[in-house]
């Protein structure tokens, strides 16, 4: 797959800026705080995964693996999205490329999984220092250099404020200025690639880093590019925070808090009642009954193959909440309930079946939410915006939400069903065999645009039963074998910024990606 250079551009001045030759003097330089590092001899507990096939293997000592090459574009996350000026460096081995311009890198200051600078080691023969920005790569500055399968690399990048410098193996590659990203986490990158990560270190600017470098470049160069490459990956559909609730505040859910794992019901409802932050990973297969209350500052997430089994959880007016990588079935209420005033709510990559009531159920004045790549099948009532229609004091003003990538897999209703809430925003789901897609009920505003709808009666309602009309605006959305979708009036403007995939691909897109197990 090949890589658009949409904005590609070399930042960097003077020859000098990009020769290898420039070292940086460590031994000069004053210890600041460490922020982070790993070197994974305890485990991959405090990364987060989005593609990709990772484990941790010995090479001398415990590292980190991304061993699939087939897969496009494979991210492990880790640290707080709060950083702002910092270094990042680690150990990079790149173990094998599938087919030409493919790359491994570090990256820093990633604000969602498509946005971020990295220091990248391609099979073109280049160090790249570069900021990713979707399908949008600007080259800040880079150096030919043969990159050897089997040989470790260090990496660092370097960000503090707009001023952005690369480094491998001691030498300063590149340093330019760029303020596309102000702050967020560090991010281990492979595509079409394997490669091993070792040794991460996050330090404040000015500092030595944890792990100094031990070995020398292959090949180092002594002058700039004069052509750089103008291929390489392309970014896939973006899958990480965005929508709703990156607004208010934005949604962090337990942060940088210790990763605790839990395997039983008591222990499950301990944890989400805790009133400190936390990071809640659930392992195995927990049955449990009733409504679990989740409390603020909570990461939930699944380990492989976790599974919630007659019970569901509940967010009543706390707030900043991550539920992902999660199999709900045969819950005995509602899946997933978020009410009373709840905000910032992160609902991402879960599957759900064979429920009594709804999935995702979001009402009584709750506010800035996304909802994004979940799969449901075997089950009729989805996700429910707005409980009943005489709620408009607590609701009007409130519950935005937004759903994107979502599988509504012959599911029947409610995807969503909307009351009062302006603007909800609905794009890049996939709609298959379902009874109706999205109403717009009692003057709600929803804008429907990119969505996929095979074998749906009703696309889109303006009012449904006995609740009077919203308004609705599709727009850009593909139709087969589908009736004739409604609209009316007008919606508010969206205030965030997103990457709309076109609705001929989302089919595709969204099957590859939604669901447990998908990140």
């Amino acid at each position: 797959m090949q890589r658009k250079h949409l904005a590609r551009t070399a930042a960097a001045t003077g020859a000098g800026l990009l020769a290898l030759a420039l070292t940086i003097g460590l031994a000069g330089t004053a210890r600041a705080a460490t922020l982070f590092s790993d070197d994974f001899s305890g485990g991959t507990g405090s990364w987060s995964k989005s593609g990709g096939d990772w484990s941790t293997v010995t090479d001398g000592s415990a590292t980190f693996q991304q061993a699939n090459t087939g897969s496009e574009l494979a991210r492990q996350f880790a640290g707080d999205t709060g950083w702002t000026d910092y270094q990042v460096q680690a150990r990079v081995k790149p173990l094998a490329f599938n087919g030409s311009n493919r790359l491994v890198a570090i990256g820093a200051r990633s604000t969602s999984a498509s946005k971020r600078y990295q220091l990248a080691l391609t099979n073109a023969g280049r160090a790249e220092l570069q900021a990713v920005d979707g399908s949008s790569i600007t080259v800040i500055g880079s150096v030919a250099l043969t990159v050897s399968t089997g040989s470790w690399y260090t990496l660092r990048i370097e960000a503090s404020g707009s001023t952005i410098k690369g480094f491998v193996n001691g030498s300063q590659i590149a340093s330019g200025s760029n303020s596309a990203f102000g702050a967020g986490r560090i991010v281990l990158v492979t595509a079409y690639a394997s490669a091993r990560f070792d040794d991460v270190s996050v330090d404040t600017v000015g500092s030595t880093p944890t792990t100094p470098p031990t070995t020398s470049p292959t090949t180092p160069p002594t002058t700039a590019p004069t052509t750089p490459p103008t291929t390489g990956p392309t970014s896939p559909p973006q899958t990480g925070l965005v929508g709703w609730a990156t607004q208010n505040g934005g949604t962090t859910g337990g942060g940088s808090a210790a990763a605790t794992t839990v395997t039983t019901a008591s222990a499950l409802t301990s944890a989400l009642g805790s009133t400190s932050a936390a990071v809640i990973r659930v392992s195995g297969t927990i049955s449990c009954s009733g409504m679990l209350r989740t409390r603020s500052n909570k990461t939930v997430i699944g380990n492989s193959g976790a599974t919630i089994v007659g019970c569901g959880l509940t967010v009543s007016g706390d707030r900043n909440v991550i539920i992902r990588n999660l199999t709900f079935r045969d819950w005995d209420d509602d899946a997933i309930n978020v009410e009373t005033s709840a905000t910032n709510i992160w609902v991402d990559h879960n599957t759900f079946s064979n429920g009594y009531d709804g999935a995702v159920d979001i009402k009584r004045g709750s506010d800035f939410v996304t909802v994004s790549w979940n799969r449901i099948f075997s089950h009729d009532k989805s996700m429910l915006l707005g409980h009943s229609d005489d709620n408009a004091s607590q609701d009007v003003g409130h519950l935005r939400v937004s759903y994107h990538h979502n599988w509504f897999d012959g599911s029947g209703t409610r995807h969503p069903r909307v009351r009062f809430g302006n603007p909800v925003h609905v794009y890049n789901n996939y709609y298959y065999n379902n009874e109706y897609g999205v109403a717009s009920t009692m003057n709600a505003g929803v804008l429907v645009e990119g969505n996929y709808f095979e074998g749906v009666d009703d696309p889109t309602l303006v009012g449904y039963a006995d609740s009077g009309p919203g308004t609705l605006v599709q727009r850009n959305n593909y139709f087969t074998g589908s009736g004739t979708p409604q609209s009316a009036g007008s919606v508010a403007s969206i205030p965030y910024s997103y990457q709309l995939d076109s609705a001929s691909s989302v089919k595709s897109i969204v099957t590859a990606g939604a669901g447990a197990g998908r990140i």
